[in-house]
């Protein structure tokens, strides 16, 4: 009787964490945010080319913060998967409670940062001009409710962990359909609202993250087998903080440090011109959907591999990370050569500047070359940090993307003068030496030792596992 209940629980988790279950929701929920900014991108250029550069420019910086907040959710979501694979529930709760406490806290911090100085960082990306009025009026908006998406972070990470990730993306459905509307009606000005252009696109990104948010609270207490209780958000306990930024410093440093870097290459666009800038912004934002797949099964594969590395399944975690790259990799080079073929009409619909549109198409024909980098790193590094061996990525990508990808960059554009082209191959040399590097870590399963929790006997784990309660 008690093997047939054992066999019925690992059949019901096996179907609840099966790889295709858990990122085709993914993949939709990145979709759709792709798509959210992508239809800003669209609806802005009705405004003009520099309101997208503008709004491009103040989104980089917005980036960094935002990877800044995953030093919270991210870490958790990690301590909360393996403590989730070896049965402690209660434990599983308790960390949660205290990443939404400590993100909420940072989250507020950045928006007092964004509010008090967000144009002055601006004029130090060299942002000038129009485009950085465009810029000044987004980035205090959208930056200033930077806190909702601190929160934001914090429970959808923590959601999908628990292998609800079809939730996950429905909400994120629900907030883009809160966002286009709003876009509709505040930068146009429809139904009596003034036309408030790139501000209107602001105020619509905060109005759907809050919406967006309160749906999230309502959904942990959903799927939660043990729920989080008040006092779980008041008491911070050092062994729980202490194990999430173990993971989640290094995470969002290595993030953060690619993000400068992406800052630094968008100050060498700024000397290219205003052109230059507007292509690049329209050009990352086709290449978005390349990587969507990748994103989506380095994300499912992270789950999977928190949880098998939890109940000391490192042979099947082994496994799973060199399946899933596979996977990725043909994924992105179908859907690279796709939009590489229909490039220029991608192009028309953000603009009918033909400099830009000839210009644009020729970066993209470079993405074959750093999508498929990019795509082993994703799918590998997330599998890294999920194991608890997050320090690794954080040092190669100093000596890739600091030392090696930026003075490339500016031999490439400044000295031999290839432009955006010499961006996109600067990136796809960092993107191709991280991807061997990686691959070898994982081979060398050096990061079977960098588990975060301790195992039980069997009968420290029962107690471990207490009931829902609510």
């Amino acid at each position: 009787m008690e093997s047939t209940v054992v066999d019925s629980q690992s059949a019901a988790e096996k179907k609840k964490f099966n790889m295709f279950r858990l990122t085709w929701p993914i993949f939709l929920e990145l979709l759709l945010f792709t798509l959210m900014g992508s239809v800003d991108t669209f609806m802005i250029s009705s405004v003009s080319d520099d309101a997208v550069a503008g709004v491009g420019a103040a989104n980089q910086i917005i980036w960094i913060a935002i990877l800044v907040l995953e030093v919270i959710g991210n870490g958790a979501a990690i301590v909360v998967a393996q403590y989730l694979g070896s049965k402690k529930t209660v434990e599983a709760a308790q960390v949660t409670a205290n990443a939404i406490t400590i993100n909420l806290a940072v989250g507020l911090v950045l928006s007092a940062v964004f509010l008090l100085s967000g144009g002055h960082m601006l004029k130090l990306m060299h942002v000038n001009g129009a485009i950085l009025d465009y810029a000044s009026d987004y980035i205090q908006i959208v930056g200033g409710g930077i806190f909702l998406q601190a929160l934001i972070n914090a429970l959808s990470a923590t959601i999908r962990t628990h292998g609800f990730t079809k939730q996950t993306m429905i909400v994120s459905l629900l907030m883009n359909v809160f966002h286009v509307a709003g876009n509709y009606v505040l930068i146009y000005g429809h139904f009596g609202f003034p036309a408030m252009g790139v501000q209107g696109a602001a105020i619509s990104t905060v109005f759907s993250r809050f919406v967006c948010l309160i749906i999230f609270f309502w959904l942990l207490y959903r799927v939660m087998e043990v729920r989080v209780r008040f006092h779980y958000y008041l008491n911070l306990s050092k062994l729980y903080i202490a194990k999430i930024l173990k993971i989640g410093i290094p995470s969002a440093f290595e993030s953060i440090v690619y993000q400068m870097c992406q800052l630094t290459f968008t100050m060498y666009v700024t000397y290219l011109g205003a052109e230059a800038m507007a292509t690049r912004q329209y050009a990352v934002n086709i290449s978005s959907y390349i990587y969507l797949f990748s994103m989506a099964i380095g994300m499912g594969t992270a789950i999977i591999v928190g949880h098998y590395v939890g109940s000391r399944r490192q042979q099947d975690a082994y496994t799973k990370v060199f399946q899933s790259v596979k996977w990725a990799l043909a994924a992105t080079i179908i859907v690279d050569l796709i939009i590489i073929a229909f490039r220029i009409p991608l192009f028309h619909l953000f603009t009918d500047d033909q400099a830009i549109i000839k210009l644009g198409a020729q970066v993209l024909l470079l993405s074959i070359v750093l999508e498929t980098g990019r795509t082993v790193n994703i799918v590998i590094i997330n599998s890294l940090r999920a194991s608890g061996d997050a320090k690794f990525p954080v040092y190669m990508g100093l000596i890739s993307m600091v030392c090696m990808s930026l003075p490339l960059g500016y031999l490439l554009v400044f000295q031999l003068h290839l432009g955006l082209a010499g961006i996109w191959l600067a990136i796809a040399a960092d993107e191709w030496t991280r991807a061997v590097i990686m691959y070898f870590r994982w081979r060398s399963r050096a990061w079977e030792n960098y588990s975060l929790v301790d195992h039980d006997s069997p009968a420290d784990q029962t107690q471990h596992a207490a009931p829902a309660t609510g």
